[in-house]
């Protein structure tokens, strides 16, 4: 069901909708079954070993595939941590868009945002290795992934309504006022805001955090930062 909730109408929704991921495309049975076993062997070793630790050699092997294969598939460790990543990101972008609130539609922006977040850290702290090899591949690696643009959208869209609705609970500072006023409500300067929130939830970031602190803390951390931006 699409909501009409401010930017998070139906139009927002539909332009969601384009940003995520489809369903894979059709393959010939051989070519499905090659790539089957290719993700369930490096699934396999990476839970055994740690993504940095196994080389395409070893899940080429392991897949009983040839090297040619497997390079033409995948690409590299990164394209293949990005495939496995795939499925759970289709997951969690389907219930943004169609689950119960308040991640899915229904919830007040600031609900929503906040249910976001800690959606993506529980997603993130059960994927940290892949998620950290895809997004540090190269550089810029994780805001060419096709998902960053949905999350992107996604937070900046909440950003920009619960900022229009004057969310309970949230203070506006002088600055905050201005901005809002001079682009749109805060719609522009939702953007920005929303890569830096996400910057928060960067796997590298994450990895660098629990070093320091524990899940439930960093949660709680994030989900403060929500609400000052808000």
């Amino acid at each position: 069901m699409e909501e009409h909730n401010g930017p998070q109408s139906a139009s927002s929704t539909r332009e969601l909708r384009l940003l995520a991921h489809g369903a894979p495309p059709p393959e010939r049975a051989d070519a499905a079954r090659n790539r089957r076993r290719i993700l369930d062997a490096a699934a396999r070793l990476f839970a055994e070993h740690g993504v940095d630790e196994v080389s395409m050699d070893a899940v080429a092997r392991a897949a009983e595939v040839g090297k040619g294969t497997l390079f033409r598939r995948f690409g590299d460790r990164a394209g293949l941590a990005a495939a496995l990543l795939d499925e759970r990101e289709r997951e969690l972008q389907a219930a943004i868009l169609s689950g119960p609130p308040p991640l899915g539609p229904g919830a007040p922006a600031d609900a929503r945002l906040r249910a976001f977040v800690s959606a993506y850290l529980r997603y993130l702290l059960g994927h940290l290795d892949l998620v950290h090899t895809s997004e540090t591949a190269s550089p810029g690696a994780r805001y060419r992934i096709g998902a960053y643009r949905f999350w992107h959208r996604h937070v900046q869209l909440l950003l920009a309504e619960a900022r229009s609705a004057g969310a309970p609970g949230a203070s506006r500072t002088e600055g905050d006022a201005s901005r809002a006023e001079g682009e749109g409500d805060g719609a522009r300067g939702a953007g920005f805001d929303a890569h830096a929130l996400l910057a928060s939830l960067g796997a590298e970031h994450v990895r660098a955090m629990l070093a320091e602190t524990t899940p439930e803390r960093l949660e709680s951390d994030l989900l403060s930062l929500v609400e000052r931006m808000i």
